[in-house]
């Protein structure tokens, strides 16, 4: 094996270990609120998820995994150093954030990889505005889609089962909720493992290995969506204690209506190729079914932090990255 192709396989491999610690922050996203609900079993929930972000893979298209490969940089600036740089400035921030309990932007915290080393090492030249300005828009955008359909969804709820008794409500809306978080781990699985497909393939398109044209070659999408479903698997506990457990109280119709929301609006993105955060999405969901009780129903303090944590993941990343760049540019 050349050194090159040794350097290569490395960081793919290195790709994939930020996709399972992917799975692993994003892990509450997909079963908070099935959890918290008490429809399945922290372990059943678990595997339920793992299941359907696996399943992703044969469901939708490779179109958020186009933009990050050649959306938000230009391609011929990457180059291994340039990715190996990204990956290590997203995992840094997402470890940290997963070891204190806060959902962040695994998505976001890997753009902000990318743009930090390549400003280090081009300046803002490479940086494709309108892929960013993609990104920025529905930083904004899906907590409140989330929020907004979310509780849409729960004040029909309340309206169409006002005459039934709870039990009745529950009994339900817990079979439901199987579907609901299935629907979200699909979305989950689409949205995210396509970021790391993305990163992937313009590494292996930026070394010559993909030829002339980007594409994304079948056994980097399987590889992708097996380490985001193993990360899933193993369970960012803290991160879902906070979603499921702090923000607000949950039910199963509240659970319904938030993943149901949720899974909309990622399956929406998906399709039009626009890298969204199922962290921020899920969460504007649990808060609009909050908010449909009582305003205080929702726990602002930590909504606060959680947003707080939202708002530094991409100038963090960007900053560790373009250091790693910086000290690993004379090697």
């Amino acid at each position: 094996m050349d050194s090159q192709l040794a350097l290569v396989a490395f960081l793919v491999a290195v790709a994939l270990s930020f996709d399972f610690l992917n799975g692993m922050n994003d892990a509450a996203n997909s079963i908070a609120t099935v959890v918290s609900t008490r429809v399945l079993t922290p372990i059943q929930a678990v595997v339920w998820a793992a299941f359907f972000n696996f399943v992703a893979a044969f469901v939708f298209g490779v179109s958020v995994a186009s933009t990050i490969g050649k959306g938000i940089i230009e391609t011929d600036i990457v180059d291994e150093q340039v990715v190996f740089a990204a990956l290590v400035g997203a995992i840094v921030w997402v470890a940290l954030a997963t070891y204190r309990g806060l959902p962040v932007s695994v998505s976001h915290a890997l753009i902000g990889g990318l743009l930090g080393a390549a400003i280090a090492k081009a300046g803002t030249d490479p940086v494709i505005i309108g892929g960013i300005a993609k990104v920025a828009i529905f930083i904004a955008l899906s907590p409140i889609i989330g929020f907004l359909v979310a509780g849409f969804l729960m004040v029909c709820v309340l309206w169409l089962t006002r005459n039934a008794s709870p039990s009745t409500v529950n009994r339900w809306f817990r079979r439901l909720q199987l579907a609901s978080a299935a629907a979200f781990s699909l979305g989950h699985g689409t949205n995210d493992a396509q970021k790391t497909m993305g990163i992937i393939a313009v590494l292996l398109f930026s070394t010559g290995y993909l030829g002339d044209e980007f594409f994304v070659p079948i056994w980097v999408i399987l590889s992708a969506h097996a380490a985001i479903a193993l990360g899933t698997l193993a369970g960012g506990w803290r991160v879902i204690r906070t979603l499921g457990m702090r923000v607000t109280a949950l039910q199963p119709p509240g659970g319904f209506c938030a993943e149901t929301a949720a899974a909309a609006t990622l399956f929406f993105t998906a399709q039009a190729g626009i890298p969204v955060s199922t962290t921020h999405t899920i969460t504007g969901a649990i808060m609009g079914v909050g908010a449909t009780r009582r305003f205080s129903a929702v726990r602002w303090g930590v909504a606060i932090d959680i947003v707080m944590a939202w708002v530094l993941t991409i100038p963090v990343a960007v900053l560790v990255s373009a250091l790693v760049f910086l000290v690993t540019q004379p090697l």
